[in-house]
């Protein structure tokens, strides 16, 4: 009997991914929706976990990897919503988005800030007391870095942190 209990909480679980270069507004959505969707929703941010928690350097073998994916089934397990937010090259976290999918299956709502380089780099002035500059914003910059095989919707110039709000508010209603 426990163990259909935990599948039925496990299949509750859902997971919202936010991406994006840097600057593009990736942590501040998800600190709104992790306040508006309340409590027992875990925030992974990848900064914290790969430069706060891990002190690593990105690329293909940081150890923030294993800790995410970790982190991932903790939520699934734990949590009626996770978030997971950063920049997280496709190239180099696949292994945690094909573990998302296979923890989280169909439970996922996906984004995608494609945002104009100008853009996020104004984005990032505007919020941070220049902690770096343009040149090392360009080094990090990914065009168009979609996961492929998790749907991502995309958030545009165009739209404004509350469209934003309302997109994701309604698809995780829909859920």
């Amino acid at each position: 009997m426990l163990l259909i209990k935990e599948e039925v909480l496990c299949l509750m679980s859902n997971l919202i991914i936010f991406r994006g270069n840097s600057g593009s507004g990736k942590t501040t959505l998800s600190k709104q929706i992790q306040k508006k969707i309340g409590k027992n929703t875990l925030l992974i941010p990848q900064d914290t976990v790969r430069r706060e928690m891990l002190n690593a350097k990105d690329g293909a073998d940081n150890p923030a990897i294993s800790l995410l994916m970790d982190l991932l089934g903790y939520g699934h397990e734990h949590c009626d919503y996770v978030i997971l937010e950063g920049i997280l090259n496709v190239k180099w976290y696949a292994p945690v988005f094909k573990k998302a999918k296979e923890l989280f299956g169909d439970r996922i709502n996906a984004y995608y800030f494609d945002i104009p380089f100008e853009e996020t780099m104004k984005r990032h002035q505007e919020r941070h007391i220049s902690s770096f500059g343009e040149e090392k914003m360009r080094s990090w910059w990914l065009e168009k870095d979609y996961i492929g095989f998790i749907p991502e919707k995309k958030f545009t110039i165009d739209m404004s942190l509350e469209d934003e709000l309302e997109v994701v508010m309604n698809d995780v209603v829909k859920r």
